[in-house]
């Protein structure tokens, strides 16, 4: 597998030109990566615009994929989520308002998608005994059933699979129920590019999905903001001479190379060996959950590389974040209920063991419950109107009845509690206030009332 990015730059750090362009540090500073920091200096080949080097290596990473294109991001998953929701909003009737069926929990890139594409969301109520906040499994009969109801396909079905904690939908039966009501199957698999190379290969495109998403940087040895934007090797024909315009839509034109090389570097890893260094892991962290288990600890299904600890009724997810913090081990994330953590094949042995011994015995054997989430509010005004309004930060106790302006949870896990152009309900103001939340936006009063 050769990696014609990370060829080229360590070429020019090597070649020591005199750096006349950008960026300004000319290859030195104090980080010491400074001279494998370029821009789009002749051969390097410009990300939008690819042909050369980077064509080559996006190539790499969709024949090992199995895609039928694969392109790079060095913004994220953000950057393909919006990427391929102008994608599938594009295959709309002509005249008609494009719509997105989705699950709740979906990150809030999303939502900001839906400003940027004015596009309309048909929510997907939260239904089962463990939806959360995060985590929301769109089951195939609900899913079965919402589309049936409606007058017309949408564009899209949008999931987040896996979601923050860990939770798995059933890509295979939504796929064939998608496709048999003539739309399309979008899946935020941010957290899961390593499920391709399981022994049972589970990533979305591998399970009949059309499009997806992969932040490569969150599970692989990428550098963080390095991501994937996947296309089917089923969906419309359009979306692969499409799909770079769509990217460029929402990139930046300076991405960085370090990035780049990462992913370039990336594809030789995936290729050689890194099934046996996976399928290694797996066995250690299911076997880092069966002594966590034994240890009175409540640990909730999962992809198989995370371990998501329901934190016991006498404690929190955050407190055991601090617990574990003050005996060397970082959790991925904590909440009041919730504590998750991640692995990968560049975790050593060691690691599981100090996981081991910072959390100890659990005597306490039951354990949190979260509230559900709360459930769509009327919506006043479209993603779009309530995000570009003029809006007021007012005390979360103050927002109820008010129009809701923006996402008010942080990142992670980045799912808003209310979506921009609700009206903020009772369940919202109270999830508000579980999850810490102080200050939210609002619409300016007066505005909703213009626009509606």
């Amino acid at each position: 597998m050769d990696t014609p990015i990370a060829d080229f730059v360590r070429a020019y750090q090597r070649a020591d030109m005199a750096r006349l362009h950008m960026p300004g540090h000319k290859g030195r500073g104090s980080l010491g990566c400074e001279g494998l920091d370029i821009s789009e200096v002749n051969g390097a080949d410009a990300l939008y615009e690819a042909e050369g080097i980077i064509a080559r290596s996006e190539e790499n990473a969709s024949r090992i994929f199995g895609s039928a294109a694969t392109l790079y991001s060095t913004e994220g998953s953000s950057q393909c989520i919006r990427a391929m929701l102008r994608l599938v909003t594009a295959k709309r009737p002509r005249g008609a308002r494009p719509v997105i069926l989705a699950a709740r929990n979906a990150h809030k890139a999303f939502v900001y998608a839906a400003a940027l594409l004015d596009f309309d969301i048909i929510w997907l109520p939260a239904e089962g005994e463990g939806d959360s906040l995060c985590s929301q499994i769109l089951r195939p009969e609900r899913l079965e059933k919402a589309l049936t109801a409606l007058p017309a396909p949408p564009a899209a079905v949008y999931v987040t699979s896996p979601d923050y904690l860990g939770g798995q939908a059933d890509i295979s039966a939504m796929a064939e129920i998608c496709h048999r009501h003539g739309t399309l199957l979008a899946v935020d698999n941010a957290h899961g590019a390593y499920l391709h190379f399981l022994p049972a290969p589970a990533h979305p495109l591998d399970l009949g999905a059309d499009i997806c998403c992969d932040s490569a940087h969150k599970t692989l040895p990428v550098l963080t903001g390095g991501a994937y934007l996947h296309i089917g090797k089923n969906a419309p024909a359009d979306f692969c001479p499409g799909a770079k315009a769509a990217m460029a839509l929402f990139g930046s034109t300076s991405p960085s190379y370090l990035t780049l090389s990462s992913l370039d570097l990336c594809n030789k890893y995936l290729a050689v060996g890194f099934r046996e260094k996976l399928a290694a892991t797996l066995v250690l962290v299911e076997q880092t959950r069966r002594r966590i288990e034994n240890r009175g600890w409540h640990l909730l299904p999962s992809d198989p590389l995370r371990l998501t600890l329901a934190a016991p009724v006498n404690s929190s997810g955050t407190a055991l974040a601090h617990r574990l913090r003050d005996r060397g081990v970082e959790c991925e994330f904590s909440d009041p209920d919730f504590l998750v953590l991640m692995a990968t094949p560049e975790n050593p042995t060691r690691d599981f063991s100090r996981l081991l011994e910072a959390l100890g015995e659990n005597g306490c054997l039951r354990y949190r419950r979260p509230p559900r989430p709360a459930v769509p509010g009327e919506r006043i005004m479209s993603v779009r109107q309530a995000l570009l309004a003029p809006h007021r930060s007012i005390p979360a106790e103050k927002a109820l009845g008010r129009v809701c302006a923006g996402p008010s949870v942080s990142c992670p896990p980045a799912v808003p509690i209310a979506v921009p152009g609700e009206l903020i309900c009772t369940r919202a103001a109270a999830l508000f206030e579980y999850y810490g939340i102080k200050t939210v936006d609002v619409v300016c009063d007066g505005e909703f009332q213009a626009k509606s």
